[in-house]
């Protein structure tokens, strides 16, 4: 249903005398990353954070991570400080007519614009520009367009994305001035074509929802399933490129797709892990968050994120590495704390006792000792890719759940293997003697499995 970026290129405005190429005939498509820069204090949620802005240059190095993962060439990229957004065009009108300038030199089909630009701003700036103008959102759908993998990914990315086009149908579609007459039952006589795009897409949007929200029952079942087991469960969250499936894949030894790249994971994997106490445990990967993540996405993605509401602990994967590291933990939390509001919220008040920072990336720092704040109570550093600090990660998981955990004594029958296999599947034993008619176990629960186990058979 969604065109791809390049075709909606060939399908653009014209460009210039001088060729510019568009991807299909002289190799990958010329881009410019513009970054309107405006600098202002970050919050999460109604309080201000103490980090600081983020730095011009990363955030121009981010968009271009971004741009250059959906296989464009970028050829030029610049900075352009903001003192007020302009309602016509974002940028001023200087600063328009210098990028237009290099967008004629460089040959560049098409632009990415690191804002929210609005549908007029868009057009305007595709008009000055003579090219194809995208936004941040836009350019985050359309990586998520080409990494979702699952069914369930792909109808949360189309479904962002209508939601996103259906307000820029004006600036889109170039037969949108029609009227078309009709019988009725088409949309009745007189029907713009914009119109009856807009409540096609809208139409669409209702099935995708339902489609939706049958996932969310799905994974809701699956939840209680596993609570009947039960296993804990681990989720891991963080900034896009922390190195999250790195993690996942050293921790479980699965073979989860991990690359160097922005956005490798969109479709949740879950996977069985053993605790140094012989305790199982399920290890949940998870879509990585940025900053000014789109609202469509956090909303589409909502049935993915209510495994991280429904998780014992919240593993928060650092880039400890990143020159940015401060400003990406402030995006994740700031997600996180929008997540918790509303009266809808899939999380609760106290997620943030459940969080474990993990400071990845050691390695790139000289190691798990040259990490500040590696030895911390709320922190563990670690090196996904050499294993480093990995040991002290499960050892450090294992004492968090089994902090509430209680720590009973029993006397199970010899002939009773069911019960005795029971305990060593759903708790820790620590201590086991044999006698000729019983075995002596104790062993540490949590409330909810002493619940069970001593519950009278029926």
């Amino acid at each position: 249903m969604r065109p791809t970026l390049s075709a909606e290129i060939e399908q653009g405005l014209p460009a210039p005398a001088n060729d510019r190429g568009d991807g299909s005939d002289t190799g990958p498509t010329r881009a410019a990353v513009i970054l309107p820069y405006e600098r202002q204090p970050r919050s999460i949620g109604s309080q201000q954070h103490e980090a600081a802005p983020r730095a011009a240059e990363a955030r121009l190095a981010e968009a271009v991570g971004l741009a250059a993962s959906i296989g464009v060439t970028i050829v030029h990229q610049a900075i352009y400080p903001l003192r007020e957004r302009r309602p016509s065009t974002y940028l001023g009108e200087g600063q328009v007519a210098a990028a237009r300038q290099a967008i004629d030199d460089q040959r560049v089909a098409l632009v990415v614009v690191d804002a929210a630009l609005s549908p007029v701003q868009q057009r305007n700036l595709e008009r000055e520009w003579r090219c194809k103008v995208i936004d941040r959102t836009g350019l985050i759908l359309e990586i998520f367009g080409e990494r979702a993998r699952t069914k369930e990914g792909a109808l949360q990315v189309e479904l962002a994305h209508l939601d996103y086009q259906r307000t820029r149908l004006v600036r889109s579609w170039t037969h949108l001035e029609r009227q078309r007459g009709g019988f009725g039952f088409l949309g009745g006589p007189g029907e713009s074509q914009i119109e009856i795009d807009r409540r096609l897409i809208t139409d669409r949007m209702v099935k995708l929802k339902k489609e939706l929200d049958q996932v969310r029952r799905t994974r809701g079942l699956h939840r209680r399933q596993r609570e009947k087991v039960p296993y804990p469960v681990i989720a891991l969250v963080g900034y896009t490129n922390a190195g999250k499936s790195t993690l996942f894949n050293a921790l479980t030894g699965a073979g989860v797709y991990a690359q160097d790249q922005l956005f490798a994971t969109l479709d949740p994997t879950m996977r069985g892990i053993r605790l140094p106490s012989g305790r199982r445990a399920i290890l949940s990967d998870t879509v990585g968050f940025i900053s000014e993540l789109p609202t469509q996405l956090v909303e589409a993605f909502r049935a993915t994120l209510e495994e991280v509401a429904a998780a014992d602990i919240i593993l928060h994967v650092r880039d400890v590495a990143h020159p940015d590291t401060a400003a990406q933990r402030a995006d994740v939390l700031r997600v996180l704390e929008e997540m918790a509001e509303g009266a809808n919220a899939p999380l609760d008040e106290g997620w943030q006792r459940r969080v474990l920072e993990v400071l990845n990336k050691a390695d790139l720092l000289g190691g798990v000792g040259a990490v500040p704040g590696g030895a911390a109570d709320s922190a563990v550093a670690v090196s996904a890719l050499t294993g480093e600090g990995l040991p002290q990660l499960l050892e450090t998981l294992d004492a968090r759940l089994s902090a509430n955990m209680e720590t009973v004594r029993y006397a199970i029958p010899s002939a009773d293997g069911a019960r005795l296999a029971w305990l060593y599947r759903h708790g820790e034993v620590i201590e086991r003697a044999d006698t000729e008619k019983d075995v002596q176990v104790t062993v540490r629960l949590s409330p909810s499995d002493r619940a069970r186990f001593e519950q009278p058979s029926p």
